[in-house]
């Protein structure tokens, strides 16, 4: 028993100096790839969305991985065309979503008088939420190009079943069911109403 007992911190110290071993790496390089580290929160932090935010910026800077491995079943080069069209319609989607979310956790819906002592604060937050929603709307403007590229005749009856939600995305945007230039324009409003009644607090407000 008491050579167990020695022999494990004997085993112990040998391991611990042992060179480290390389851990596993995914080499990540085409969208698709960086597409595939995005995902959503139960509850979203912040930085859950800048996390979020890097992976698809990312993903729209790379390159498109081989046909094969795309996210939807390609067969000819008119559905690949598509495809990417797509793809690049829904990334700019996400970010929008993403600066929407980052913007709303810094975002302050009323100017309660009691918040006076920190007015400069809550203006600074306003700030900060205001350059969320206006990046987001830029991204409006590549999701809407996209989209209308994705809509052209000569793909009118092509249908990529994988991707069925980017399709939905798309037509929505045609049709104007999907509009986050609206919501965003609108937030951006209320935000600088909010704005305005702190501008105006003094030492009296409270």
């Amino acid at each position: 028993m008491l050579k167990k007992i020695l022999f494990f911190p004997l085993i112990l110290s040998v391991f611990l100096t042992l060179p480290p071993q390389p851990a596993f790496t995914y080499w990540v390089q085409f969208k698709e790839q960086y597409y595939r580290l995005y995902h959503l929160h139960h509850i979203q932090y912040p930085d859950d969305s800048m996390e979020n935010i890097n992976y698809l910026e990312k993903a729209l800077k790379a390159s498109f991985a081989n046909p094969l491995y795309a996210l939807a079943l390609i067969q000819n080069e008119t559905e690949w065309e598509k495809y990417r069209n797509l793809f690049m319609m829904h990334i700019n989607l996400k970010l929008i979503e993403q600066y929407i979310y980052l913007g709303n956790k810094w975002n302050k819906r009323e100017a309660y008088f009691y918040n006076a002592p920190w007015k400069e604060q809550n203006l600074d937050s306003l700030k900060t939420a205001e350059s969320c929603y206006k990046t987001a709307l830029y991204y409006w403007d590549g999701a809407v190009e996209w989209a209308e590229k994705a809509g052209v005749k000569k793909f009118r009856f092509i249908n990529l079943e994988r991707v069925q939600f980017w399709e939905d995305e798309a037509f929505r945007i045609e049709k104007g069911s999907l509009d986050y230039k609206k919501t965003i324009e609108r937030e951006l409003k209320l935000l600088q109403n909010v704005r305005e009644k702190f501008e105006a607090m003094d030492a009296s407000s409270y």
